[in-house]
């Protein structure tokens, strides 16, 4: 084989492995590049469901606040009415019980 042949094919064997060097750190930085998307992805999403849910708890306790206000009125309308109720009989039994008292 003469020089000239050996001298290409060092070069080429040489070119060869410096294509795969290369190949290699690329498909490195492809995968760390797709790792920190991947990451970032993941942080946004939770942070998204973060707050999602941030405004549930919020919206959730408004309507517990107001079921609840509104159970407190109707409750007072009740007793309202049922002390009106006992009132107006309240008469009446004071009567009853004189009226037993004084025919006893």
């Amino acid at each position: 084989m003469s020089f000239e042949a050996i001298t290409t094919v060092r070069e080429a064997e040489a070119r060869a492995k410096q294509i795969k060097l290369e190949a290699t750190q690329s498909a490195a930085e492809a995968i760390e590049a797709a790792e920190a998307a991947g990451a970032a992805a993941v942080q946004a999403s939770l942070q998204k469901a973060a707050d999602e849910l941030k405004v549930l708890r919020s919206k959730s306790d408004e309507k517990a606040t107001t079921d609840a206000e509104a159970l407190a009125a109707q409750t007072r309308e009740q007793e309202a009415a049922m002390r009106t109720k006992a009132e107006a009989r309240l008469d009446q039994a004071a009567s009853l019980i004189v009226e037993r008292i004084v025919n006893s």
